[in-house]
Formats: C-alpha cells, sequence, structure tokens
C-alpha cells in the first residue's frame, strides 16, 4: 500500500522553482531516504507536503486522501508527523511539557487516556538523557534532536519525516540512532529521511530518492540508486564520479 504519493508536485518562490514536478512514493512499512546535494530542494519538498510551505503544483496523496495544500494541523490529525533539521523547541518549556503538547493536540488517535504517562513513554523509547524537568533552552543540539523526535512520536504518526536526524552525531551516537530507526519501524511507523550520511542511508533505507536542483533524477532500491552515474555525479562531480561512488565514501557526510 502506498501511504505516501506525490504527483508532479512543485514549489516556487518566486522565479526560483525549488522543486520542479516530483513524481515519487513510499510505501507502508518502509524506510526511505530523500538524498541530494546541499541545495537541492529535500526540506522544501518535506515542507510542500506536510503543508508548512504548501506547494504551487502537483497533487499529494496521503494514505489515499488527496491533501495537497492541508495546513500541518490537518497533517499531523491524519497522522503524519515530523522532525526538524533544527529544533525549534519551546524554550521556557520542560522536556516534558513539550512531549506532552503533541501528546493533547497532535494526537490522531485522539485516546490517550493518560497524555503524562505517553509522554514519558516516548521519552524513554527515544533515550532522552536528560530530566523530564530539564529546561528546553538548556538542551544542546543532540539532545534537542531526541527531544524534537520524542515530540513527533508522541502525536501516534502513521508516517515520520526525519530531516537530518543524524547530523552532527559521533560514530557511536550514529549506531545508536540506526538503531533507533528500526526501532521506530517496527512499532508500525512508516519512514521517509532526509539524511547526507552514506553509512545511515545505506544501514537502514530500503529505496531511495535523490533529486538536484529541484528535479528528481532517481528512484529505486537503495543500492541501485546508490550506484546510478547520475547520482554519483551530482553528489561528485563529473570529474571525480569515476574515481568515487556514494558506497566508497559510506562513512563520510557528503554534501
Amino acid at each position: 500500500m502506498k501511504i505516501l504519493e506525490t504527483q508532479e508536485l512543485s514549489k516556487q518562490f518566486g522565479g526560483l522553482i525549488a522543486v520542479n514536478k516530483v513524481s515519487m512514493h513510499v510505501k507502508e512499512g518502509d524506510i526511505v531516504g530523500l538524498i541530494g546535494p546541499n541545495g537541492a530542494g529535500k526540506t522544501t519538498f518535506l515542507n510542500a507536503v506536510a503543508g508548512l510551505n504548501p506547494p504551487t503544483g502537483g497533487r499529494v496523496l496521503f494514505l489515499g486522501e488527496d491533501t495537497t495544500g492541508f495546513t500541518p494541523e490537518k497533517m499531523c490529525h491524519r497522522g503524519l508527523s515530523r522532525s526538524f533539521q533544527i529544533p525549534r523547541p519551546y524554550p521556557k518549556m520542560t522536556a516534558l511539557e513539550t512531549v506532552l503538547t503533541s501528546a493533547i493536540f497532535g494526537n490522531r488517535l485522539r485516546k490517550v487516556k493518560d497524555p503524562v504517562a505517553h509522554s514519558r513513554k516516548m521519552l524513554s523509547f527515544v533515550e532522552f538523557p536528560m530530566a523530564e524537568e530539564t529546561i528546553t533552552e538548556s538542551l544542546n543540539t543532540l539532545q534537542l534532536k531526541r527531544l524534537d523526535l520524542a515530540r513527533a512520536l508522541a502525536s501516534n504518526p502513521r508516517l515520520l519525516f526525519l530531516d537530518e536526524l543524524a547530523a552532527g552525531l559521533t560514530e557511536g551516537e550514529l549506531g545508536d540512532i540506526m538503531t533507533l530507526i528500526r526501532k521506530i519501524r517496527d512499532q508500525g511507523i512508516t519512514i521517509l529521511m532526509v539524511e547526507h550520511i552514506m553509512q545511515l542511508i545505506m544501514s537502514v533505507c530500503e529505496r531511495l530518492v535523490c533529486i538536484q536542483f529541484g528535479n528528481k533524477i532517481a528512484e529505486g532500491p537503495t543500492e541501485e540508486v546508490a550506484r546510478d552515474p547520475t547520482v554519483t555525479e551530482a553528489y561528485l562531480g563529473r570529474q571525480k564520479k569515476k574515481e568515487c561512488s556514494p558506497d566508497t565514501h559510506a562513512g563520510a557526510q557528503v554534501g
């Protein structure tokens, strides 16, 4: 079953076409990687689907429903949640209160009998390393990313967008994130993730979609897309494509 499908989705800012007629799909239960060089339009694509910046052309089909132009609130209540590349928490709230906000106002099931217990469960699930009473403005970037993920999960999503969750992690922390992403999928949550770290992409994603300058240039099984000469060139440039490929730089953060 296709949980998400876009049909010639476009997003234009004035004269700039940031996403250009991108058609792709995500099947239920998959972990799909959305890859491409910096500035390719990946986050803009997520924003257009999720309603933060509505598309200027094309269609979004989520769970079989045409949700093109729906607000983020409507998308959340239908089962789409996300983390952000740069978390923006409520600075004066505690970690627990941050997650509780999502559990109360964003929950698609609206059947959480004990939102506090549910929020604590989410903090525990993502292995948030600080006390629940910690004020969010005192957290570092990595702690904020864990908190942001707990918040996203508290709404009981069917589909989760992850936007560069692993950026800035050490090698050991990267392994923990791989385990956590698989654990989320095992809870029945489908994942579409934007990521530059090819080691993570190659390890957890069944399929990849690659975009460059707002255009989709490849889509398919992970190994197939990673070896696509067009994808290699997009990342490394024409002069380098014969020397390198994404899988030879598996431990690097590219783009």
